[in-house]
This record gives structure tokens, sequence and C-alpha cells, in this order.
């Protein structure tokens, strides 16, 4: 699989979303192209980043009051469990089970939660006040 290129659907006008999520795309990027041996290392990275991704969208959806808070808090959830489930394999020498997870899901569903949820979000945010770019 090729990189994820960057384009105009992940930019959605706010100015910590956008960073965070250009930096899971490099991370992703990185993870596409990396040998074996740096990619449980980049692995955690890209699940500590998620974590703190997800901590700042959390963040702002409380202090907007965005109404679909629970179903966008449950979708981050339920991706960090998918993370810990494959960092067990990927700990394990099971590389190639983190390499599918990486290439063939995670793009998919970043794309479709940005356009989604993220989307959603940052227009709540806009709306009620609450943007900060």
């Amino acid at each position: 699989m090729t990189p994820i290129a960057n384009n105009p659907v992940i930019v959605l006008g706010n100015t910590m979303i956008d960073h965070d999520h250009q930096i899971f795309i490099e991370l992703l990027n990185l993870l596409v192209t990396a040998g074996n041996a740096e990619f449980p290392a980049l692995f955690q990275q890209l699940h500590e980043h998620s974590e703190l991704h997800f901590a700042h969208e959390q963040q702002l959806m409380r202090q907007s009051a965005f109404p679909a808070e629970g179903e966008h808090s449950a979708e981050h959830q339920r991706v960090l469990g998918e993370f810990k489930q494959f960092k067990t394999r990927i700990d394990k020498g099971l590389i190639n089970f983190g390499r599918a997870y990486v290439q063939e899901r995670l793009p998919q569903w970043f794309a479709l939660h940005t356009a989604t949820m993220d989307s959603a979000l940052v227009t709540h945010l806009k709306a009620s006040g609450h943007n900060q770019g």
C-alpha cells in the first residue's frame, strides 16, 4: 500500500484537530514503509498519539456541549481497544497482524471518521463559537 495522501478532506478548519490529524497521517505513513525492527515502536507512537488526539477532541466536545459526544467518544474507545489488541499481537512478534491493521483498516476508518464525526464536531464548534481556527 502506498502512503496516505494528505487531501483537502482532512483539513477541517480547526487548528488543534487539523494538527492532530496531520501527525496521525505522518505516523501512519511511516508505519506503512517501516521495517519490522521499527514497526513496534512506531505503532506505539501512533497509539499514544491517538490517545492524546482523542483526548483533545473529548475536551472540545465537553466544553462545547457537543450533542453527539457519546457516539463520538464510543468510537474513539472502540479504536483504542483495537490498538491494544493489535499491540498485544505485535509484542508477541506477530508484526504482520499490525501491518494489516495499519494498511487495511486504519486508513479507511480515519477517512470515514474525519469526513463524518470530526467534520460534524468542527461544524458544531464553529456554530457554537468554540472553534480555535
